[in-house]
């Protein structure tokens, strides 16, 4: 593993929006303005996997009371300080990376934070072909989200610590 992890900086801005633009359809990318409010509201909740100066992939999300992430969540108001549950909005790798276990790292090193900051649980939206992907990592898959964020059938994974 040559890439570090690291807390996003809001000098990394341009960089994580263009990774999220490479990896989601646009309906369901962050926008950058997106990624400036949450930059400055949970840096401590969104990382970076670096290597040699390229951001190779991202992982963030607010914390919340709420037991499932719904689609105001998104908009800049979503997050609350000291609440008990880790949202993740999105954990994406540069497409050419994929492969090479960065995703893993960052899904990892989230659950790790998330466990040393006394969290009760880590939640989660996915698409039916990743739910397999994030069971791996112990997530329980709650059925069909009521987010329609994107225009895309979510499934509700839930983490408990």
């Amino acid at each position: 593993m040559m890439y570090k992890i690291r807390q996003v900086t809001l000098s990394d801005l341009e960089r994580v929006t263009a990774l999220e633009a490479s990896c989601f359809p646009s309906a369901e990318a962050a926008t950058g303005e997106a990624f400036a409010y949450r930059i400055k509201a949970f840096p401590e909740r969104f990382f970076v996997a670096e290597e040699d100066g390229e951001i190779l992939g991202i992982i963030n999300g607010c914390a919340c009371s709420k037991s499932t992430i719904s689609d105001d969540l998104y908009e800049p108001q979503g997050h609350e300080p000291g609440a008990k549950n880790q949202m993740i909005f999105g954990l994406a790798v540069k497409p050419s990376c994929q492969g090479r276990g960065i995703g893993s790292a960052l899904m990892e090193h989230m659950i790790g934070f998330c466990r040393q900051t006394d969290m009760n649980a880590v939640i989660l939206t996915c698409k039916e072909e990743k739910i397999g992907y994030y069971e791996r990592f112990g997530f329980e898959n709650r059925g069909v989200s009521a987010s329609i964020h994107g225009g895309a059938v979510w499934y509700d994974m839930v983490l408990t610590l």
